[in-house]
């Protein structure tokens, strides 16, 4: 219950400040958080969906592989 009543009163708090004309305004700074983490998350994102790809792409070469020498294997029947 005090963890619920602490994140209000910190929501609370955070949109007050965000707004114009309230003391201490931080509207501006937020805004350019919100800029720079967008590009970065937008880089980082991109970054791991590279690295899902090649990823998706060794393990679809290896599955090939293993059917390929399962067949080569198998017994003639």
């Amino acid at each position: 219950m005090l963890s619920i009543l602490g994140g209000l009163i910190s929501v609370a708090i955070s949109v007050l400040w965000i707004l114009p004309n309230n003391f201490g305004y931080a509207g501006d700074d937020v805004l350019v958080v919100i800029k720079g983490s967008v590009a970065l998350g937008l880089i980082f994102g991109g970054l791991i969906a590279v690295a899902a790809g090649i990823s998706a792409i060794k393990e679809s070469a290896a599955e090939k592989k293993e059917q390929a020498e399962a067949k080569k294997d198998e017994p003639a029947a």
